[in-house]
């Protein structure tokens, strides 16, 4: 499939969530030319029929525009939310007590229904719950296996099927509900490329859905949770992939200790090499505003230059008044921040060592090069993808365009930093490796004559994981000459 399609400039991912306001073949197409670089499909809200609508539009621009473009599927996972109340809500004052049980009677001011038996065994006195996004704070006084007794620290407005978050203890909840099995079964059905698991607890949640979907999607892990954190780096290991999902752990944790812990996952992510998504609220006032705030433009900025692999708009481009106008602004900004001189050092900031293999020292000594030679962009031949995120993880300062037989790969490297991904013929020879490099590097404009090019891919050719060939190439006059004829 080759691209008619311009790289991009930049070189961080946007990530756009498609719903009511932007799921139409003509909106998608608008978001992407916006700058859209992947985009997200929400299993939380809407039927799957509305979603495979969703894919098919996505898929037919892809043929439209001769482009791989990549699906994420987010799957909702065990949110946990209390019952209904006889008069629609019930108003909770500070200091009272208040009760939680499995009696499924609509509540009141003094008891509802927690159709959740997991917390009853995994709460004790001293817990905290935190009801509506943590505008209520509830403090378990007792806890017995259909009764949880609490007082009410900060009251106010209870209605029905509110959210509960629990943040001081590791709920012994199934990674995946029966919904997300059913949503997961329809994602891997229509080809999507990502699969995105809310509420990660511990790596066991990670290794459950990786069994699941055996290898026919990328497997990315929301962090969401303080449980989470704990042990982040054995998360990461099992995951293709890690979102810093700012909505639920903004909850659980007190406002002031998410920044440091969205660095914390960025740096972890990037020197595992492991692409870093940072998502919710960036934009925020751009559902209802056609500008964002000073403040959110800066959030934005932190992330990118933080060295975050995406940033994704949620509400923003799927529900909100302005969804082509928050892309839009994210492609403005992210286009800002990278042409600021000091981007390069602050996006370096984090030192990603290489493993001990071949191929990450070709990796490393490939940005290296780049730099020494002033070389116009590095081609990399692959199969799985894998020798493209060793070399994104470099962020090395000339883009990246990467070639490969599989469309799979092409599509799931959508949300990678710097690629430009192509699916074309595999090479059979050094020969028309290099051959190949050149002409491809012409035809999308990333190189002219006279540029040098760096070559990297595995010999034997078609091998995964055998990134062993690293080559510096120049384009001449009459290679021009032909790509032109």
């Amino acid at each position: 499939m080759a691209t008619s399609v311009e790289p991009r400039s930049r070189k961080v991912r946007i990530l756009a969530t498609l719903g009511p306001a932007s799921r139409s073949p003509e909106m998608i197409e608008r978001l992407f030319r916006a700058g859209a670089d992947a985009f997200r499909v929400n299993m939380s809200h809407g039927a799957q029929a509305d979603h495979a609508q969703t894919i098919a539009n996505i898929r037919a621009l892809e043929k439209t525009l001769g482009r791989p473009t990549t699906i994420l599927v987010d799957l909702q996972g065990p949110k946990l939310r209390v019952g209904t109340f006889a008069d629609g809500m019930a108003m909770l004052k500070t200091g009272q007590e208040f009760v939680l049980d499995r009696d499924t009677a609509p509540g009141d001011a003094n008891r509802v229904c927690l159709p959740h038996r997991e917390l009853f065994i995994a709460l004790e006195a001293g817990s905290r719950l935190l009801l509506d996004d943590g505008k209520l704070v509830l403090r378990v006084t007792s806890a017995t296996h259909d009764r949880i007794e609490t007082k009410v620290e900060v009251g106010g407005a209870l209605s029905n099927n509110k959210g509960l978050n629990v943040p001081d203890v590791v709920v012994p909840l199934a990674a995946l509900t029966e919904k997300d099995r059913s949503d997961l079964a329809f994602a891997l059905d229509h080809d999507i490329d990502w699969v995105a698991l809310s509420f990660v607890q511990r790596p066991e949640d990670v290794a459950e859905a990786r069994r699941m979907i055996q290898g026919r999607a990328a497997l990315l892990a929301k962090i969401e949770k303080p449980a989470a954190l704990e042990r982040l780096e054995p998360i990461l290991e099992l995951a293709d992939a890690v979102m810093v999902a700012r909505g639920d752990l903004g909850v659980e944790l007190p406002p002031q200790d998410v920044p440091p812990m969205q660095k914390r996952i960025v740096e972890c992510a990037r020197r595992m090499g492991r692409p870093v998504v940072v998502a919710t609220q960036m934009l925020e006032s751009m559902i209802k505003s056609p500008t964002p705030t000073r403040a959110e433009v800066s959030d934005v900025a932190t992330a990118i230059y933080d060295g975050a692999d995406a940033v994704m708009l949620s509400a923003e481009s799927a529900a909100g008044d302005w969804p082509e106008e928050s892309v839009a602004m994210m492609n403005s900004i992210a286009n800002a921040v990278e042409r600021d001189p000091g981007y390069a050092a602050r996006v370096h900031f984090t030192e990603t060592r290489p493993d001990p293999t071949t191929a990450d020292a070709l990796a490393e000594a490939a940005g290296a090069i780049a730099k020494t030679v002033s070389a116009a962009a590095i081609i990399c031949f692959t199969s799985s993808g894998s020798t493209a995120r060793r070399i994104a993880r470099e962020r090395p300062s000339v883009p990246l365009l990467v070639l490969t037989p599989k469309l799979e790969t092409a599509r799931r490297l959508g949300i990678l930093w710097g690629v430009h991904a192509v699916r074309t013929k595999d090479v059979v020879s050094f020969e028309d490796m290099i051959a190949k490099s050149k002409r491809m590097a012409l035809r999308h404009n990333m190189a002219k004559a006279g540029d040098r090019v760096i070559v990297m891919a595995g010999v034997p050719f078609g091998t995964p994981g055998s990134t062993n060939v690293l080559h510096v190439a120049r384009i001449v006059g009459d290679e021009l000459k032909r790509h032109q004829g």
